[in-house]
């Protein structure tokens, strides 16, 4: 595929009437693409709806100016790689648990809440299933360039080696075509891509965490909304992999091995039996579920998002984020009812 890069000017000139009207006929049907494209570069949600936008407001102004050199989907590409790029200008990465660099810890220890650290977050399928299921022949189709292992492991890059690892082997832009839009040479195109290919290398991730379920999986996800429900540790530490890893924003600590998972759902989770429903929906691509506590009142309230890898017919890692706000962003009640279950 051949990319034409087309410069923003700064100074533009002013949008005729029909080029107000022709603007969003043109640029509307990429916004979730794009988003997609900016959750890539910022682990954020949040900060992915704002650089859209402002993806959108840099285009219409420049509109009047776009030359039809290259496609207007890789000129608003550009415009969003560049956005993106001068908003993570000194901000620090978004990392889960495991990427903080400490070791894991054991259940009983106490819980060290990071409130402070700017934590990676997951995405809802439903804001880039456009993204994920578009032109067959444009790899920024693939379901794998926005699971949560691969989007965690982008945010170890600095910032421009993600744009161009994204660029070159998400969208499939020529090294070229890279070091055009960003400004650079072709040589640091290519020696970025390498540095940010062993980065990589060093996640090992692999290549079978995401798509649908099977029946097989699907039986076992119901198995596991209701031993949570049960509070039944013996059943969910059966449905863990002997090396699974639990991790739960904001808090720094991460628990390895089916065993010490149990041990931590078991004594440092303060739901009991019929505590806590799970609602099921999809982040990143892969099963995911917000999980409900009761209160004193006897309804439920939001208590943690958890996004599940799986490994054949067990789950080999969990994120719970413990932020109420996804849920929201997620489309998942604020309560439940009492008589939910």
């Amino acid at each position: 595929m051949s990319v034409q890069t087309e410069a923003v000017p700064t100074y533009a000139p002013e949008l005729t009437r029909a080029d107000e009207a022709a603007f969003p006929q043109e640029a509307d049907g990429y916004r979730r693409e794009l988003f997609a494209h900016c959750y890539r570069m910022t682990g954020s949600v949040h900060d992915a709806e704002d650089l859209v936008q402002e993806t959108y407001l840099r285009a219409w102004r420049a509109y009047g100016a776009f030359e039809g050199r290259s496609s207007v989907r890789t000129w608003l590409y550009r415009i969003a790689t560049n956005v993106c790029l001068t908003a993570l200008e000194g901000r620090e990465r978004r990392p889960l648990p495991t990427g903080l660099g400490a070791p894991g810890s054991t259940a009983g220890d106490p819980l060290d809440e990071r409130a402070e650290v700017p934590w990676l977050q997951p995405v809802p399928d439903a804001l880039v299933a456009d993204a994920l299921v578009a032109d067959p022949a444009s790899v920024v189709t693939d379901r794998d360039s926005i699971r949560l292992a691969f989007v965690a492991a982008l945010q170890h890059l600095p910032a421009r080696q993600r744009a161009i690892l994204i660029l070159r082997d998400v969208l499939r832009w020529r090294a070229a075509e890279v070091a055009e839009a960003l400004e650079t040479t072709t040589a640091a195109v290519n020696s970025g891509l390498q540095r940010a290919h062993a980065t990589l290398a060093k996640a090992q991730l692999s290549e079978d965490e995401v798509g649908d379920p099977t029946p097989e999986q699907r039986e076992m996800l119901e198995r596991y909304v209701q031993a949570f429900w049960d509070k039944d540790v013996d059943a969910i530490v059966a449905m863990l992999t002997r090396d699974a890893i639990w991790e739960m924003p904001p808090f720094a600590g991460w628990y390895s091995g089916d065993a010490n998972i149990g041990r931590l759902i078991d004594t440092q989770c303060p739901g009991g039996v019929h505590d806590m429903p799970m609602v099921p929906t999809l982040a990143n691509g892969q099963p995911a579920f917000g999980l409900y506590m009761r209160t004193a009142a006897g309804d439920f309230e939001p208590f943690h998002l958890q996004v599940l890898t799986l490994d054949g017919h067990e789950v080999r890692h969990v994120v719970a984020f413990f932020e109420p706000t996804l849920f929201g962003v997620f489309g998942l009640p604020e309560r439940l009812p009492a008589d939910h279950g």
